[in-house]
């Protein structure tokens, strides 16, 4: 970012004349460079270079560059213990309130910042016993300056959000926390409880069991800790209320503020489906007659069909296309059936339709079934996406292959991109530990820079030999007598295990592997995930073995016993390769957090490129397997780089697909804008 012209202090949105009741960004651009806080407001000696010259700097240069300022936070914190004020609760809060004053009168500028991050990080200390580290300090300054900070696993970055939330919220600004998902936020938002108490802040979170009048309640609080998708809800449902269709009054204060933890997971691995909200609609039952033997017929055509002769695997999984033979044989089949099938766009997209049903989408990987109900599962995070559907034909054909109860028809009210949903903050901030390969995506779509921090502590993590086998049962048998061996070994015995698998089929497989060995395990899964927290709590301790889809992947922090660390920390095995290597970083920061010992391998199946669902990427000869498995099945560093060349090429596709994603909302944003104006008021 440039440095500011001016000494004016940066004021950050809230609420009143100035911004509205309801502050929201007009314009769906990504929010570009705004006023640094922390450049042009000290004086020469200890002025702090402009954002676009520390984002290129190694991570460990960046902390030195801020040592000034830094080290005016620590003078500031000085002062404050040292004051008489500080032993007294009721002074205390004067004080307190003070250095609120002086946030909402003044603004935000690198003095001010420095004296509320001196205040929350006393207020830590006196209230958790914890210590806000130079690193913590720069992320939450960071953090309010539309950053998007690279923090390594088990360096604090709960802590870091919550004293950036702190800051904004003493200076007014009602502050949104971004959890990946709703077990986060109840988490962070109980943990951090004693922090906001000392500071008199009002701090809640928002649960899907929320109605709206328990929402506009919390939504009151100084901070509120939720997920993307009820914040994006509940906005959209506030733009309906405010276009006249009937629903309750905004239960939001508008969009601020919003620091995401896990930035690149929400902003986007998740920004992949719009979200929509639906009504049912009162269409004739001889019409919805009507559309089920369409989706009864496409089936039965699909069913005739044989693979890699009619059929060929789509370039975004899990799309099924037509080959040139296949849409010869549909032709020849459907010459004899009337109307639509013998149009051939309406035709070949329908049975497309049906056959990625039947052939690319898969039960226990990418659904479950309860309830004779289809409920989706969210392939990036392994958990149970709630309240999301397919389009309506492709979930019509996998009820009717799963033999469910159709889903009535349904209209769409409004429909919102997690894209344009944050492009309507006025602020955005992020933490994760996985932000660089992302950079500039981050950068043009939500102008966030991404700013890389040091460990505090070297990382002792070993990155074992990527090892190969040739089916997936060899592989669950070899895992299980790995953990065999290393509970006959004295040294090895006490070492906990972490297994990641790519779906909930592949940890049933696992775990029934493990039993018929007589392994004492855990398994977490979306079948499991009512029993995720206690399930973490014992994933570290001595001798534990826990097998997890991507679900233990972020935001989870596994304790170790001291006998856990004594026999070498804990041990994860990948035994999935990502479609990005931001992904594989995930699972693999499980380990070896704060300096801790850890290690970490990745088992692979051959003939898996990146995903078993991923054709693009390249592939090797069958003989280049045959070699490896000779050669005790470990992957030579040239297959290793290929693997990252598929990587590179499949995080670009899914760029392109989002940038695409993005304008098609915007379009059906517009058509339904006017066809709006065209019906008027109701």
């Amino acid at each position: 970012m440039p440095a500011s012209s001016t000494l004016q202090a940066l004021q950050l949105p809230r609420p009143g004349p100035r911004w509205g009741s309801y502050p929201q960004r007009p314009s769906e651009t990504p929010s570009m460079p705004a006023p640094s806080l922390l450049a042009g407001q000290l004086p020469r000696l200890l002025r702090i270079r402009p954002l676009p010259r520390l984002t290129g700097l190694p991570a460990p240069w960046v902390l030195k560059q801020h040592r000034h300022w830094l080290a005016l936070v620590h003078a500031h914190r000085e002062a404050l213990a040292r004051s008489p004020a500080w032993t007294s609760n009721a002074q205390r809060t004067t004080l307190t309130q003070g250095i609120k004053h002086r946030l909402r009168g003044e603004g935000l500028h690198a003095d001010s910042l420095a004296e509320a991050l001196a205040l929350v990080s006393l207020v830590v200390h006196d209230t958790m016993g914890r210590q806000l580290h130079d690193t913590q300090l720069l992320a939450s300054a960071m953090l309010l300056d539309q950053c998007a900070v690279e923090l390594a696993t088990g360096e604090g970055k709960t802590l870091s959000m919550a004293a950036a939330a702190c800051v904004a919220a003493l200076a007014g600004v009602p502050t949104h926390v971004v959890t990946a998902n709703d077990y986060l936020a109840a988490r962070d938002a109980d943990a951090m409880a004693p922090l906001w108490s000392a500071l008199s802040l009002r701090t809640g979170h928002i649960s899907p069991a929320h109605q709206a009048a328990q929402r506009r309640s919390i939504y009151g609080c100084d901070i509120v800790y939720a997920t993307a998708k009820e914040l994006a809800f509940d906005h959209l449902r506030d733009a309906l209320a405010q276009s006249g269709t009937g629903h309750e009054t905004p239960v939001m204060r508008g969009l601020s503020l919003a620091l995401l933890d896990e930035a690149d997971s929400i902003l986007l691995d998740e920004a992949v489906v719009p979200l929509r909200i639906s009504s049912s609609c009162n269409e004739p039952r001889a019409r919805q007659a009507q559309r089920r033997a369409v989706w009864w017929q496409a089936w039965q055509l699909a069913g005739h069909l044989h693979a890699h002769v009619h059929t060929q695997p789509g370039p975004v999984p899990p799309q099924m296309l037509l080959t040139d033979a296949g849409r010869a044989e549909l032709a020849r089949r459907a010459a004899a059936l009337p109307g639509l099938w013998r149009r051939p766009a309406w035709r070949d997209e329908l049975v497309q339709m049906a056959l990625t049903a039947a052939h690319g989408l898969h039960r226990d990987q990418h659904y479950l079934v309860r309830d004779g109900e289809i409920v989706l599962l969210d392939t990036l995070t392994g958990r149970v996406a709630q309240g999301r559907v397919w389009s309506q034909g492709l979930q019509a054909l996998i009820e009717l292959k799963e033999g469910c109860q159709p889903s009535p028809p349904t209209d769409t009210l409004a429909q919102l991109t997690f894209q344009r949903f944050f492009q309507r903050y006025w602020r955005l901030g992020g933490l994760s530990g996985t932000l660089k390969e992302a950079r500039g995506e981050l950068r043009s779509v939500y102008g966030l820079h991404v700013l890389c921090l040091p460990s505090r502590q070297p990382s002792r993590r070993v990155t074992l030999p990527v090892r190969l086998f040739a089916t997936p049962e060899e592989r669950w048998a070899a895992i299980a007598d790995r953990i065999k061996a290393w509970r006959g070994d004295a040294t090895l015995a006490a070492r906990p295990i972490l297994i990641g698998t790519d779906s909930v089929a592949d940890s049933e497989r696992l775990s029934w592997h493990l039993h018929q060995a007589g392994i004492a395990h855990a398994l977490l899964n979306a079948r499991h995930d009512e029993a995720e927290a206690a399930i973490l709590a014992q994933a570290g301790q001595a001798g534990a073995v826990t097998v997890s889809t991507r679900m233990a992947g972020r935001g989870t922090d596994i304790a170790l016993e001291e006998q856990a660390l004594a026999a070498g920390g804990l041990h994860v095995i990948d035994c999935q390769r990502n479609e990005s290597r931001r992904m594989d970083r995930q699972l693999w920061g499980r380990c070896a957090r704060q300096g801790q010992p850890g290690s970490t391998e990745t088992w692979l199946c051959t003939g898996l490129s990146v995903k078993r669902d991923t054709v693009n990427a390249p592939k090797l000869p069958q003989w280049t397997h045959a070699v490896i498995l000779t050669l005790d099945r470990c992957v030579p560093a040239w297959r290793q780089g290929l693997w990252r060349l598929s990587q590179w090429l499949q995080t670009r596709r899914q760029v392109a697909m989002r940038r695409q994603l993005m304008e098609q909302d915007r379009q059906w944003d517009k058509h339904h804008q006017w066809a709006r104006q065209q019906a008027g008021p109701r």
